[in-house]
């Protein structure tokens, strides 16, 4: 077979398993299993294949025609330029993410250039791609993961041997394995109302974690525990960022309002979304 052939058959049978960017996933596919990238394509689209390189290709096109995330099929995903193992114990990492790691950068770099000094918790950490990242950028700094998933963590460990980021990881439901205070708090918590997780997309409903997806009822259960227990894990002037749903705002807004925070703010993505709240701690003064 053709370059040709091949690319176009990967792309249609993606598109008839309703896979929207069937286009893009099957250069995807050509230049991770083949080897052919773009350029390789154009200057010889003609190019012959030998049939005996396809399998591998196959077996791998079959899972993704079961909308299984390329991610997951790949066993990697690409965050803040970094590449981190990934696998169907934690979330994919996503670009609405980095804004969390972004604005927590321009936090932490106000205090420290290098985050010497700095207590940094990445809590509910999944594959680690939070507290990582903002290791790798401020490798003074003390940074904690935090998850009460085994299987989780076992992959934020992989990531962080391979990145070579030392960090320090617990084991525990939210703040129950955590002791001291800290300058920073980040956290992607399950947002997801429950009875919209069944009705999202195949590749996120049927094969990423549902506890790291669920919310509960109204999507805001972690969100209220960590806002009433975060004031003791903080140290003065601490911040505490969440990534949030685009609908999310103003409720988390009140919660941290009425949790006695200041300072909030809700800050957008790169579509104009609500995405990133905001919050820092000052300790109520008496009289």
């Amino acid at each position: 077979m053709t370059v040709k052939e091949i690319k176009d058959r990967i792309s249609s049978r993606l598109e008839a398993a309703g896979i929207e960017d069937h286009i893009y996933e099957s250069w995807l596919f050509l230049e991770w299993k083949l080897g052919i990238s773009r350029a390789d394509y154009y200057m010889d689209p003609e190019a012959q294949v030998d049939e005996d390189r396809l399998e591998d290709l196959e077996k791998a096109l079959a899972r993704r025609q079961a909308r299984e995330p390329f991610a997951y099929i790949m066993g990697r995903s690409e965050f803040m330029g970094y590449s981190f193992l990934t696998d169907n114990r934690v979330l994919i990492p996503r670009q609405d993410t980095e804004c969390l790691v972004e604005l927590a950068a321009d936090r932490i770099r106000t205090r420290s250039d290098r985050g010497a000094g700095l207590r940094i918790l990445d809590l509910c950490t999944g594959s680690g791609c939070i507290g990582i990242c903002i290791k790798k950028m401020f490798p003074k700094a003390e940074v904690v993961l935090s998850d009460h998933s085994e299987g989780a963590l076992e992959v934020a460990g992989e990531n962080a041997r391979q990145l070579q980021a030392e960090v320090e990881i617990l084991k525990g439901d939210l703040f129950d394995p955590v002791s001291g205070t800290f300058d920073l708090i980040l956290s992607n918590p399950p947002y997801i109302p429950s009875e919209v997780v069944d009705g999202l997309m195949p590749e996120v409903a049927d094969y990423e974690p549902r506890t790291a997806l669920d919310g509960e009822a109204d999507g805001l259960y972690y969100y209220r525990k960590i806002v009433a227990q975060a004031p003791a894990y903080l140290k003065e002037e601490g911040s505490l960022l969440f990534e949030i749903g685009h609908d999310q705002g103003r409720d988390l807004e009140t919660l941290l309002e009425e949790a006695g925070f200041t300072d909030i703010s809700i800050e957008k993505d790169l579509a104009g979304l609500d995405r990133i709240a905001c919050g820092t701690w000052r300790v109520p003064r008496l009289g």
